[in-house]
């Protein structure tokens, strides 16, 4: 069985519904042999990357950058994963009040230099979610979880 990691911090209620619709998508029933494993960017580890296939990140975007916990996350992994992970498949959500993309820039800068592979372009969201964010969110953890599904 496959492993998808979900790192996340969701430190608002509009957060909160992009997860759960990333969290819904890569858990969907058109997708088999993928296990979904959730950890908040806080405690997240690099145990937890190298029991991975495939990671989705989300973060809000803190004024002009990615939040301080998925940085955190990052600051953690970078160097044990450096090696191991190579041509890890990726996506990444971000939620911004009016921008997001010095966040996306980060994260995007990060994980070209873990040599992560970014799956599909990232779901960017600013002010309040719509029916199509959301949408996109859900598209966004189902991709992920097709890339590394067995079947």
């Amino acid at each position: 069985m496959s492993r998808l990691l979900i790192v996340h911090h969701t430190a608002s209620p509009t957060l909160q519904e992009l997860f759960t619709a990333v969290r819904d998508g890569a858990t969907t029933d058109e997708v088999e042999g993928v296990e979904v494993v959730t950890r908040a960017a806080l405690r997240a580890t690099a145990v937890d990357v190298f029991e991975a296939d495939g990671v989705v990140l989300g973060t809000p975007a803190n004024i002009g950058y990615m939040s301080g916990a998925l940085k955190h996350f990052f600051d953690t992994v970078y160097y044990p994963c450096l090696e191991e992970t190579r041509r890890m498949p990726y996506g990444l959500y971000v939620h911004g009040n009016n921008d997001t993309t010095g966040a996306v820039r980060a994260v995007e800068s990060i994980a070209a230099g873990l040599g992560w592979e970014r799956v599909v372009r990232p779901v960017t969201v600013t002010g309040p979610p719509g029916k199509d964010d959301l949408a996109a969110c859900w598209e966004l953890g189902a991709t992920l979880a097709a890339t590394i599904s067995p079947t």
